[in-house]
């Protein structure tokens, strides 16, 4: 296989050096100014997932895998930008510390712009209305005729899915957002919004991508353009059910941990007094 894609193309367009060199600098300053700094404390997880994140970026955007999907299948694009967005992005937030969190988006500069980006319902309507967009199939072919459009989108639809994960995880504390219930909540409507996008690809039965026919069969022979969106779909949902999965799991332990803590404790917020009679407030609700 490799044969015949060098046949076809340059090495540099089969291994993107630009984005090596990218990833190598953010590595390089993610050591020096977060792990080294005195200023924040760093934990191994969150260094292990700085390295996956950066790991999988490099696998999916440095490698023939990106050509494979821009010019040969459908479901090799889906899967990149699946991994991009569902775990990517989730790995990357969490690597990084909330004082450096704090001092770098939430200052009086830029808390306008977050509260709006990242307001949960705002969030919500923005991506994943936006990745539904993305693969309308003329929505596609439009914008991957012109390799500028393609980024640009592929840029705007990363930074939106950062928001999302803003909201999912709530990595600073202090800052109001959506109690354990509804973040889980959220998780099932994001789900849900996606839904009729993968079962569509999943049951058509027609090819919607000229832009593949050329090259149809030549990486797996037995991979119709039809069996090659359909595999999209598949994959489409399957990588977004594993890793809303895995968030529902982190926010159970989460809530979980929170009231371990609060066992025992008295919670004198949520305490008030009516005719003598102590009343216990659902501090969730409040």
């Amino acid at each position: 296989m490799l044969e015949m894609l060098l046949s076809s193309h340059g090495w540099y367009a089969l291994f993107k050096i630009h984005w090596l060199i990218i990833s190598a600098i953010i590595a390089l300053l993610y050591i020096k100014y977060i792990i080294r700094s005195p200023l924040y404390s760093v934990t191994r997880a969150q260094q292990t997932y700085f390295f996956i994140a950066v790991g999988f970026f490099l696998l999916l955007k440095v490698t023939p895998i990106d050509i494979i999907g821009a010019d040969y299948l459908f479901s090799v694009h889906t899967l990149q930008l699946s991994l991009l967005f569902f775990l990517v992005v989730p790995f990357l937030l969490l690597s990084l510390p909330k004082n450096f969190l704090r001092q770098s988006l939430w200052h009086h500069q830029t808390k306008f712009i977050l509260k709006i980006l990242a307001h949960p319902w705002i969030s919500l309507i923005t991506f994943n209305g936006l990745i539904s967009i993305y693969y309308i199939p003329t929505v596609f072919n439009i914008l991957h005729n012109n390799i500028l459009l393609s980024g640009l989108a592929q840029v705007i639809l990363f930074i939106n899915a950062f928001f999302m994960w803003w909201v999912i995880i709530n990595p600073i504390p202090e800052i109001k957002g959506l109690n354990y219930l509804m973040r889980a909540l959220y998780i099932f409507l994001a789900s849900t919004i996606l839904m009729p996008t993968g079962f569509f690809y999943i049951v058509i039965q027609k090819a919607h991508f000229p832009m593949y026919l050329a090259t149809e069969g030549e990486i797996i022979p037995a991979l119709t353009l039809i069996y090659d969106q359909q595999l999209a779909g598949g994959l489409l949902k399957f990588i977004q059910i594993i890793s809303y999965a895995m968030a529902l799991l982190f926010i159970f332990y989460r809530w979980g941990q929170q009231e371990q803590a609060m066992e025992g404790k008295v919670d004198e917020k949520n305490i008030r007094y009516a005719r003598g009679v102590v009343i216990h407030l659902d501090k969730e609700k409040k």
